[in-house]
């Protein structure tokens, strides 16, 4: 239950001011269609954290519980420090829908967004951590959708009063937090 409640917060809080959300206020925006576009983030964020939890378990599995250890509270410490800078939206992620309509915009955009992105590296280092990907792949959809359904429903006048740095350095704390306490063996019990 732990893996599922931590990767449902850090990734909600990761998620506040992420290029996602950001696409999210942007396409919510545009087309003011918010069921096509929900649907669009949850199918998404299924097939990537999916793809990522995937390669997670199989890190655990392929790599020494020594290393493993390392390269997860290393990974974690990046993490922090990358939830710290700003993300910006390219122009181009969002001109997609004039093809595929507003589902397929969205699922396609929110894709390719998230590959290589904070919250599916993040899904990767919790998915080998706690050893639970599946757990860990069903917290972090909720937490993107915990942060990305709003967007939809109020977009920029939302994330207007929302104090941004505030919520990085708070999620920056928590994946510091996690790296810290693995490199120090806090994950010794899972093998880790």
């Amino acid at each position: 239950m732990e893996s599922l409640l931590v990767s449902t917060g850090v990734v909600a809080l990761a998620e506040i001011g992420d290029k996602t959300q950001l696409l999210a206020f942007i396409l919510a925006a545009r087309f003011k269609k918010p069921v096509p576009i929900i649907l669009g983030i949850l199918v998404a964020t299924i097939v990537n954290h999916g793809l990522a939890g995937a390669l997670g378990a199989w890190i655990t599995g392929a790599v020494s519980p020594a290393i493993l250890r390392w390269v997860l509270g290393a990974s974690f410490i990046g993490m922090a420090i990358w939830t710290l800078i700003p993300d910006k939206i390219e122009e181009e992620e969002t001109q997609v829908a004039k093809r595929f309509g507003v589902f397929g915009a969205t699922l396609i955009t929110f894709f390719l967004a998230e590959m290589g992105d904070k919250t599916q590296i993040a899904t990767v280092a919790m998915a080998a951590h706690y050893a639970t990907p599946l757990l860990v792949v069903i917290g972090t959809t909720l937490g993107m959708l915990i942060a990305d359904v709003p967007a939809v429903f109020v977009g920029d006048k939302l994330a207007n009063k929302i104090p941004m740095k505030l919520v990085h350095s708070i999620a920056a704390g928590v994946f510091a937090v996690l790296g810290i306490a693995t490199l120090l063996g806090a994950g010794a019990k899972l093998g880790l």
